[in-house]
């Protein structure tokens, strides 16, 4: 296991967090406290409790929920998928670190991101209503493993996308709608029964009812079926990515697409390069021998500079 691989990989994923600390952080911490205002102070001044809890408290661990799922696809999607696009994922493929050591580092990083950001929204949510927490065991492992999962999640959605309007077909038109009818704002017990079975289909639920029932002792669903799902879903995006990896899944065959304009570019260079020598030493007088060598010095420099920017994935991209 080579760790200084994983840390690298850890090291620079983390640090573009703290680069761009108001679009990874402050803003869905703030975007939650303004879900916690809206449906605390509207349902709230409607809704007294739900099973005993206060409901400005009752919607606390929805809210985490919520905004762990959407942040670990966003994180990790991006992280891979940033890569991909401009060409530099090959480095990492073509380095003498194993896909395992890769995903670890990315998914890592984005399942710590997604982690610190659930704690912030839990002390921030502190401040306006009184939350106990029964478990703080179950709390734990409920956060670590569903950020651990839904960045698995996202680490798959990056290497799907081809660009960036996939990148967000799942977070918005599927994991935002289950989130939103996973029980995140009420209990499914308030449904209908016809709708409280159409529900259970829905495996946000069983995310949401484990994590509050770590808070409040109250779930709308066996704890231990909550944890059975969430770990069945760490393992089966496990197995999709170790599929990706060994099958090649969006890699070789864009890989071998980028190769080819790369040596397209490069044969095109190298015929530019040896057309100017010729006309360089052709129309060259004695007199001015100096000035077109130093010329040529010049736009040798350009061409590289050029083949430099093919190798990065620039070029490719463009082509």
């Amino acid at each position: 296991m080579n760790f200084q691989a994983i840390k690298v990989i850890y090291k620079f994923e983390m640090l573009r967090t703290w680069r761009t600390m108001l679009q990874s952080i402050a803003s869905p911490v703030l975007s939650t406290s303004l879900y916690f205002i809206v449906f605390g102070s509207a349902i709230g001044s409607r809704i007294q409790e739900v099973d005993g809890v206060s409901y400005g408290a009752f919607i606390v661990p929805g809210l985490i929920m919520f905004t762990l799922l959407t942040q670990s696809i966003s994180n990790a999607s991006f992280g891979i998928f940033f890569p991909k696009f401009t060409g530099t994922i090959y480095e990492y493929l073509s380095a003498p670190i194993s896909s395992l050591e890769i995903l670890l580092g990315f998914v890592g990083a984005a399942a710590t991101k997604s982690f610190l950001i659930g704690l912030i929204i839990l002390a921030t949510a502190s401040l306006f209503v009184d939350i106990r927490i029964a478990h703080p065991v179950w709390m734990m492992s409920f956060l670590i493993l569903t950020c651990i999962s839904f960045s698995l999640l996202g680490f798959i959605i990056g290497l799907w996308a081809n660009d960036f309007e996939k990148l967000q077909i799942v977070p918005l038109l599927i994991i935002t709608p289950l989130v939103f009818l996973g029980g995140t704002f009420y209990s499914i017990s308030m449904l209908p029964e016809t709708w409280q079975m159409l529900t259970l289909l829905n495996p946000v639920v069983y995310l949401v009812s484990g994590f509050r029932w770590s808070f409040f002792e109250i779930a709308d669903v066996n704890v231990y079926l909550s944890l059975f799902i969430i770990l069945s879903f760490l393992a089966g995006c496990s197995a999709v990515v170790w599929w990706m990896f060994k099958t090649g899944y969006r890699l070789k065959s864009e890989f071998m697409l980028m190769k080819t304009k790369r040596q397209t570019v490069e044969l095109g260079l190298k015929m530019l390069i040896q057309l100017k020598k010729q006309e360089c030493i052709k129309d060259a007088k004695p007199h001015l021998n100096l000035m077109e060598r130093q010329r040529t010095k010049v736009w040798l420099k350009k061409a590289y500079a050029l083949f430099d920017d093919t190798l990065a994935g620039i070029i490719p991209n463009r082509l």
